[in-house]
């Protein structure tokens, strides 16, 4: 257990210094690009998947979502615990090695069962990052800087989407065009798993960026006098104290991800079949679209709802997350669009305010429970939004165009019908969560 935080005479001990806490979020923004490139690669090389190992929409829905969610969420759980008892950096540093790994055997994989398998450790190592860098980031910055903090690191989670289908499309093109040619191994295999093998190395560069990263002293809840650890016990009845506000955020977010996860995996295949784009031109306009909305909205929103909370606490941070979501949500039926630019747009629109909502909603969640249980406050919102957004989102959008229209052409349909429902039910519960805030439901709460 890291040093409490706490000064000679009692108080509570300064803050770290800028620098170093800039410099944490920095290393984690970075390995969270990663993260989320290695796990939404899949996305651009769909068809070349499905050609090489013969497999359906629904089977691949598989790899990209239920694999990886699955694990994800299960392994989350104990994870999360872990980020509240062990050294958090080691923990993370952990996990980047594994999904490093499981990413090169994607690419070496031979069979359809071989590669879910893949998955499904990326799944296990990726699911250590969030809750422990949130943990670390929530005793890095003080209360009213927060939302920015975590609005970089989970930019990092947006940059990689985006980061996924420009630098993927790419790597995908110029592995046709024999960028590889002569390379060992690269030179052997199919430029989808080329593209999957080099995507492997840059863990290693992030593992020795974490070794420079300084773990923070825990501070203390109120009325304590060193920070301690929770049974689990303790845990639950943390939460369900709280309840009120957390439920509904907790399931609001995990809404938002059917979404954004939706869109995400199928919006370039929708592009592929319905207009005809190329994997290098999906890649770049979809790339450069995701990644520039997305760190406008999770920065953006993040600030904003720090200024918010600031002025009226954290009625007022949920709110904006309500706010967002409602913005949002007119912008989830792709089956009135016509064009391609018209899907470009509706994406872009969703993905800025989505990412605020997701962002302002995670940061709330954080101040409405206690700091010894936030590894556990991450790894629930994380369990609902990968095991129903990554999993049941993707595979009900495939599901419905495999099985109820019975047309791959039917896909911004699909998507109309997962997305749609799943936001407006959003919606609702952050507007819900902010009014029971507004009662007193977060009394005794503790920064």
């Amino acid at each position: 257990m890291a040093e409490a935080a706490r000064s000679p005479d009692g108080g509570a001990s300064p803050w770290p210094p800028a620098r170093q806490a800039w410099w944490a979020v920095a290393v984690f923004a970075l390995g969270a690009i990663l993260s989320y490139t290695d796990r939404q690669i899949l996305s651009l090389l769909v068809d070349p998947i499905r050609g090489d190992l013969h497999i359906s929409d629904t089977q691949v829905s598989l790899l990209q979502g239920l694999a990886f969610a699955l694990i994800y969420s299960v392994a989350g759980l104990p994870l999360g615990r872990l980020a509240d008892i062990l050294p958090r950096r080691w923990v993370i540093l952990t996990g980047v090695l594994v999904w490093t790994a499981a990413t090169v055997a994607c690419g070496l994989s031979q069979s359809f069962s071989a590669l879910f398998a893949a998955r499904v450790f990326v799944g296990v190592g990726e699911a250590a990052l969030a809750p422990a860098a949130m943990s670390m980031i929530a005793d890095l910055f003080a209360p009213h800087r927060r939302g920015t903090a975590i609005g970089v690191f989970i930019m990092g989670m947006v940059v990689g989407g985006g980061v996924a289908l420009g630098i993927g499309g790419g790597l995908l093109e110029a592995a046709r065009g024999g960028l590889f040619a002569g390379v060992p191994i690269l030179s052997a295999v199919p430029p989808w798993r080329a593209v999957l093998l080099v995507l492997g190395a840059p863990g290693l560069l992030i593992a020795l960026l974490l070794l420079t990263v300084r773990e923070p002293a825990r501070r203390p809840g109120s009325g304590e006098s060193a920070p301690r650890r929770y049974s689990l016990r303790e845990v639950a009845h943390e939460l369900v104290s709280r309840r009120a506000v957390v439920f509904p955020l907790l399931v609001a977010m995990a809404l938002m991800s059917v979404g954004d996860f939706s869109l995400l995996n199928w919006t370039p295949a929708l592009l592929s079949r319905n207009y005809h784009l190329s994997p290098g031109q999906i890649g770049a306009l979809l790339g450069a679209l995701v990644v520039v909305t997305g760190v406008l909205g999770t920065v953006l929103g993040g600030a904003l709802s720090d200024r918010r909370a600031k002025a009226g606490g954290p009625r007022a941070r949920i709110a904006a997350a309500a706010v967002s979501a409602t913005v949002a949500l007119p912008l989830a039926f792709m089956a009135f669009t016509a064009s391609a630019w018209q899907v470009l747009v509706l994406l872009g629109w969703w993905n800025l305010f989505s990412s605020a909502a997701g962002t302002i909603g995670i940061t709330a969640l954080q101040e409405a429970v206690p700091n010894e249980v936030r590894g556990i406050g991450v790894s629930l919102i994380a369990f609902g939004n990968i095991f129903f957004g990554l999993g049941l989102g993707t595979m009900s959008t495939a599901l419905i165009t495999d099985r109820v229209f019975h047309d791959p052409l039917r896909v911004a349909a699909s998507l109309s019908l997962v997305v749609g429902p799943a936001a407006a039910v959003a919606t609702a519960l952050c507007w819900r969560a902010a009014a029971r805030a507004d009662r007193g439901a977060l009394v005794g709460r503790r920064a």
